[in-house]
């Protein structure tokens, strides 16, 4: 073999989430790119059967994989296991308001309404027509652990 490979391609972080879906995994490609600018960074890996072994999109700075259900033991998608999620993904940006309107228009549905959090962030929560779910932010105020205790306590009173 000639030359050296990198352990770790460039392109991707040393942890890469994979989204697994039930047959729709090249829809969730555009879907993506519609609702959080994903690019395509090549055409699918489709199995015999026409499934996606592997994709790969990158939003941001972060790569997510993309697979189909299948025999190969990636595991299910959440409309496979009643729209039950076993990880949400977090998507940090410099500004939700427009993202999270874009996601909306797209097809996400609200989880948690966008909000100042009180632990420092303006965030919500979104699920995606595929199930999974999408934790939005963006970073507004830094708050130490003192604070964030006191604001948590008040938060939890109000709900009681």
């Amino acid at each position: 073999m000639a030359g050296s490979v990198e352990p770790v391609p460039e392109r991707l972080h040393t942890v890469t989430p994979r989204l697994v879906f039930d047959g729709q995994a090249v829809a969730a490609i555009q879907f993506y790119a519609d609702a959080f600018g994903a690019e395509a960074l090549d055409e699918p890996f489709l199995d015999p059967d026409g499934r996606v072994v592997h994709s790969e999109v990158r939003i941001g700075d972060s790569v997510v994989f993309l697979t189909d259900e299948g025999s190969d033991g990636h595991g299910v998608a959440p409309s496979s296991v009643g729209g039950r999620v076993s990880a949400l993904m977090a998507l940090n940006v410099p500004d939700v308001d427009p993202l999270w309107e874009r996601a909306v228009a797209a097809g996400c549905d609200v989880v948690y309404p966008l909000a100042d959090q009180f632990y420092g962030d303006r965030g919500g929560r979104l699920r995606d027509p595929f199930g999974h779910q999408w934790m939005l932010t963006t970073h507004i105020e830094d708050v130490d652990r003192d604070e964030i205790d006191r604001r948590m306590r008040a938060w939890s009173d109000q709900d009681a």
